[in-house]
């Protein structure tokens, strides 16, 4: 009787396993039956696409555990979005509404290049906005080359510059007793600024400066051509700012006042009878399978998007956040062998990370060129430190005249908290078989001596970085010097400097890869992603096995990990270094 026992509960465990699995299937696939997917043959034959850019817009999105695909569009996607529709006779024109996405300079030079090669189509770009209310211009910059640019009436227009805000952590550290130790190479290498000093220091103040007066330069130049308006003059009524929508009308810097629905009927008319608003996320899910179908020449899109890091970051909660070095070498690898793939496109929007990681990208992607796969970099916001590391070696690097790029030089150290846990209580006790065994403790603060050979091992990290910077953009090491010793540039700054190729965004990266592959530049390319983008069902097959409360507590920590204040908290705590070498940039400006 015991064993039939024990035979029937392995029996009734593997029909329930199976049966959930079952369940869980049947709800996806009824699922996508109730929602389902709008297709090309969906779309109005008249279309204006109505595009909202007043919520965060991110690089790159991946899909949160219990989501198909990802509901919030990337830049890349509204790039792509925006290409497709360029080429397609129903779509008439575009509907923005912005002003209060806080969008940065170097993404306003990625959207302004897409909305700008929409225009050139012959198509229209109307925008609406309720106010602009930042301390940046980046909104204003991409709503400023609209065809007609209307604003909500009483609202506000308070465009008037560029500034950032940093906060420094060394008063705070003083109070819990925290040592911070800190190697970097060398005096522009600011990155641990943040928790060593109080305040600026003298080349600290002076490279950020310099990026915000590069992006204000950037910014001003491009709306006064767009709003016809002399550089001068236009600053003289920034200057002024806030200003009433009736002065930003009389100023030309706004063409017309009214509500939301008023701006949305005069695209309306303009696009002409049985014109319809589409939403532009549906568009693009419509246009996505096209897109996905075409036969054209392949171009491998390696998107790099977030710290580096080592090993790597698959798994049912990994998100878009990370460059893994495993995962990324893997997949380069695998575009490497791909014989269909023309060309690897690295998209690289990355404050850096790892410099172990940082170095094992560049040497699969070097040894993909070496394999006759030209490797072309975009660089979206930020590709500094690390990101630059791995940019090089390229054929050609584009950058978007604001991106935030350089920083050519090597952080090492960490924050000791012993004496922090002493005060609450806590007391930490390391034991040790080897003179340096606790090297990288995070109770204790390291030696004279050891501080020393941390100072040496920084060193020659940063002698193989500029060693491979003078290789990669042919300089040599005395001019690689001049541009480096951790010193960030804005993207305009690095070409004068030899740092990059060319100014222009992600569009401008592909036509110069088709240039080198000898493509014809009307010849339409597809996008093969790498690494591959894990799909629902990749995900749901690591956690087959976890019970139904375990899924509720994945969808309840999915939840949790996606607000914007325990986002920014672990944003904190990665900043912190752990002791070991980095080429990472932080504290950056983001406006």
């Amino acid at each position: 009787m015991t064993f039939f026992r024990w035979f029937w509960s392995i029996l009734k465990g593997a029909f329930n396993s199976l049966a959930r699995a079952v369940v869980l299937l049947l709800l996806l696939f009824i699922g996508l039956a109730v929602v389902g997917y709008a297709s090309e043959e969906d779309l109005p034959e008249n279309m204006v696409l109505a595009l909202d850019l007043r919520t965060n817009l991110d690089d790159k999105t991946t899909p949160e555990f219990f989501e198909i695909e990802a509901t919030q569009l990337s830049l890349i996607d509204v790039a792509l979005g925006l290409d497709a529709a360029s080429k397609d006779e129903r779509v008439s024109g575009a509907f923005l509404r912005i002003g209060s996405g806080d969008l940065s300079v170097p993404k306003a030079e990625e959207l302004r290049e897409a909305l700008k090669r929409f225009q050139e189509t012959g198509k229209f770009v109307i925008a609406h906005s309720q106010s602009f209310y930042s301390n940046g211009l980046g909104d204003y910059a991409v709503a400023a080359l609209a065809d007609e640019l209307w604003m909500q009436p009483a609202s506000s227009f308070f465009a008037s510059g560029i500034a950032s805000s940093t906060l420094f952590f060394r008063g705070l550290l003083d109070k819990i007793e925290a040592e911070p130790q800190f190697v970097q190479r060398h005096e522009y290498k600011n990155a641990a600024n943040v928790f060593t000093e109080t305040d600026f220091t003298s080349t600290h103040r002076e490279a950020i400066e310099r990026l915000l007066n590069s992006w204000y330069e950037i910014a001003t130049t491009e709306i006064a051509i767009d709003r016809g308006i002399e550089r001068a003059d236009l600053i003289d009524i920034l200057n002024q700012s806030p200003l009433i929508v009736r002065e930003a009308v009389e100023n030309g810097l706004v063409t017309a006042i009214g509500y939301d629905d008023d701006a949305r009927d005069a695209a309306l008319v303009r696009a002409g009878d049985d014109a319809e608003i589409t939403k532009f996320s549906a568009y693009v899910r419509a246009s996505q399978g096209t897109r996905m179908a075409a036969e054209g020449p392949v171009f491998a899109l390696v998107h790099a998007v977030g710290e580096i890091v080592e090993g790597s970051a698959s798994g049912p909660l990994a998100g878009s956040g990370l460059i893994a070095g495993d995962d990324f070498a893997d997949a380069i690898r695998a575009a490497t062998e791909d014989p269909a793939v023309r060309a690897i496109l690295l998209r690289v929007d990355s404050p850096g990370g790892s410099a172990i990681a940082s170095d094992q990208i560049l040497d699969a992607l070097n040894k993909a060129q070496a394999a006759n796969k030209p490797l072309i970099v975009s660089m979206g916001t930020l590709a500094a430190s690390g990101g630059y590391y791995i940019s090089l070696g390229a054929d050609q690097i584009v950058a978007n005249p604001g991106t935030i790029t350089g920083s050519i030089g090597v952080l090492w150290g960490k924050v000791a908290t012993g004496r922090s846990l002493d005060l609450i209580g806590v007391h930490g006790a390391e034991l040790g078989v080897g003179e340096n065994a606790l090297f990288l403790s995070s109770l204790e603060p390291w030696s004279a001596e050891q501080l020393v050979e941390v100072g040496v091992q920084a060193d020659a990290i940063y002698q193989d970085f500029t060693q491979k910077v003078s290789v990669g953009r042919d300089l040599t090491l005395e001019q690689v010097d001049e541009v480096a010793r951790g010193r960030v540039w804005t993207g305009a700054d690095a070409l004068e400097r030899g740092l990059v190729d060319e100014l222009g965004g992600f569009w401008t990266a592909v036509d110069r890869a088709k240039e080198i592959v000898e493509i014809d530049p009307d010849i339409e390319v597809t996008f093969r992603q790498y690494p591959r983008p894990e799909g629902f069902f990749e995900r749901l097959e690591s956690v087959f096995e976890i019970s139904s409360t375990g899924i509720k507590a994945l969808r309840g920590l999915d939840s949790l990990m996606s607000l914007d204040a325990v986002r920014a908290l672990l944003s904190i705590t990665r900043e912190v270094p752990n002791g070991q070498a980095e080429m990472r940039a932080i504290g950056l400006p983001q406006h």
